[in-house]
């Protein structure tokens, strides 16, 4: 088998404009959780924005596909780079936009412009990141509700697995903030009033965040012919699992059978037994469903001393884009040997080993965990053995 590592990460979040400006305030315990109204038709409610308005899909995509490349010394145009960009949303917030001019009262629609709208379909944002780099191979674009940036990265990893490149440019990138996405999340009762506060007692729900994450994949061979430090080498992609519930449009499966047995693929696929994994990175969206759910699951399948957490309550829920921050964050754990702090955590309802601030450990593996609504679900495993 191939093996394919990671050997540059772009990331930016509500908790920083970079990639290590986001690791270390996760570790200092912040959030990028603050009240916003950006809408003046909607109220006042938390949110984990970038800036004070909502971000541009485009802009952020490019700003972040630069870190990426950079940090692995990397320079376009890439020919033979596969691209796998995916989005929950996509460039919701500019078909919104559209709408509003289109049906508005005082919209004159001779001066609605719809040139570009192709440019805003769903797949496009992975097409502009192909000619961002100038890579003319495979472009994906894959949706998979919350699921989608693991999705992606272990699309991209299959790619190189098959044979088809030896190098991908992977991830996700969201910027929900609209009216929609909030009064949907809002008319379901998922939304929380003051802050994401994951796996606590008194948790409300979920907070929306905008971000992205980017990675570059290669064969542990190309790594090699072109000579990049072990030290730059953030881990390997181990093994993925991926599943649906076919159950409900935006329940889980109460007792978690498909989110289990893409667990129990993965971890096949790697090689592992639970008892292998030293930390878990959890979906942990601090909905009342999605964490019990989620923690029967861990307690179910892992020994009580793995260490848990989810950082939601410093980034907000980047729908698509979470697993992608997640696995960044745990990427930065493994070379670091640091567990990342479960911000917002104060008093667990369940009994497992959470990590309520950052702490020092030796971690060979890592998973990560993205149960998407629809019933998507993606695992992934990363080790750092070398």
């Amino acid at each position: 088998m191939v093996r394919v590592v990671i050997t540059g990460i772009g990331l930016v979040s509500a908790l920083g404009n970079s990639l290590e400006d986001s690791w270390q305030n996760l570790l200092a315990l912040k959030t990028g959780i603050k009240l916003h109204q950006p809408f003046p038709e909607l109220g006042i409610i938390p949110l984990a924005l970038i800036g004070q308005h909502p971000s541009d899909l485009s802009n952020l995509t490019q700003i972040i596909v630069n870190h990426a490349l950079e940090d692995a010394e990397l320079v376009a145009p890439l020919p033979d780079c596969a691209v796998v960009i995916g989005s929950s949303r996509g460039y919701q917030g500019s078909w919104e936009k559209l709408a509003r001019q289109m049906y508005g009262k005082s919209t004159n629609p001779e001066l609605l412009n719809l040139d570009n709208w192709l440019y805003t379909l769903p797949q496009m944002n992975a097409i502009a990141v192909a000619r961002q780099i100038g890579a003319s191979g495979t472009v994906l674009a894959p949706m998979a509700a919350c699921a989608t940036g693991i999705w992606a990265i272990s699309q991209a990893a299959m790619l190189i697995q098959t044979g088809q490149c030896q190098r991908a440019i992977a991830g996700a990138i969201e910027a929900p903030i609209t009216p929609l996405t909030i009064c949907g999340f809002q008319r379901m009762g998922a939304l929380a009033k003051t802050g994401a506060y994951p796996f606590d007692l008194n948790r409300e729900g979920l907070v929306l965040g905008e971000g992205g994450a980017v990675f570059i994949l290669e064969s542990a061979e190309l790594a090699k012919q072109r000579q990049a430090k072990p030290e730059n080498i953030y881990g390997e992609i181990m093994g993925f699992g991926l599943t649906a519930d076919a159950f409900h449009g935006n329940k889980s499966e109460p007792e978690g059978k498909s989110a289990i047995a893409a667990i129990k693929q993965c971890l096949e696929r790697s090689g592992l037994t639970p008892a292998d994994i030293d930390y878990i990175h959890a979906h942990g969206t601090a909905t009342l469903l999605n964490d019990r759910i989620e923690s029967k699951i861990i307690q179910y399948l892992f020994p009580p001393q793995v260490a848990v957490s989810s950082t939601k309550g410093a980034t907000g829920h980047t729908l698509g884009a979470s697993g992608a921050l997640g696995v960044a964050f745990s990427l930065l754990g493994l070379k670091h040997k640091i567990l990342p702090p479960c911000v917002g955590l104060q008093q667990p309802e369940f009994d497992l080993n959470f990590v309520t601030a950052a702490r020092k450990q030796e971690i060979q593996r890592s998973l990560c965990l993205s149960f998407g609504f629809g019933g998507q679900n993606a695992v992934i495993s990363l080790g750092r053995n070398f």
